[in-house]
Parts: structure tokens; C-alpha cells; sequence
């Protein structure tokens, strides 16, 4: 079952041109990714979290994967290693 990204939605109903273009993807592939129908890249996940100021995260965007990718977040994270990768599992 997809899972909707309510964050990003929301977002995406009040960003102007501008704060899409800076998440390095287009409007509608952001719609894909709210929808569950597509995973962000790693980079489309940095860029957006950074559009957003933090609305939309990372670990939002990359639920199963972002320890991995981004292992600096944990030092802020009371998530293990072992819960995120439980997930994927």
C-alpha cells in the first residue's frame, strides 16, 4: 500500500515556481513522490528538505534508507540503525 507524504502535499499547494525549481525536480514528479508512486533520490530528498526549511525531511522523503544515506542525522535521532533498517525488512 502507498503511503501519502501529507507534509509535501500541503507544501506543494502554497510553493511558488521558485521553491520547486530549488528542489531540482518539477512539480508533478514532487506529486508522485507525495502520492507514493515514486522515491526521492537522495539528492531531490536534500534539496527538498532545504525548499521546505525542514517542512518536509529527509526521513520523510526516505523512510527505509536515510540512516544509510545520511548517518550524521542519527547523532539527532532517537531512531538505531537497527529500527530503520528493521523497516525495510
Amino acid at each position: 500500500m502507498r503511503t501519502r507524504n501529507q507534509a509535501l502535499l500541503s507544501w506543494l499547494k502554497t510553493s511558488t515556481d521558485q521553491q520547486v525549481e530549488a528542489t531540482g525536480t518539477t512539480r508533478a514528479y514532487l506529486r508522485l513522490i507525495a502520492y507514493g508512486h515514486k522515491t526521492a533520490s537522495a539528492e531531490i530528498a536534500a534539496r527538498t528538505e532545504f525548499a521546505t526549511e525542514g517542512a518536509v525531511t529527509r526521513r520523510d522523503l526516505r523512510p527505509f534508507d536515510w540512516c544509510r544515506i545520511w548517518p550524521e542525522l542519527l547523532a539527532g535521532s532517537d531512531e538505531s540503525p537497527r529500527q530503520s533498517e528493521a523497516a525495510v525488512v
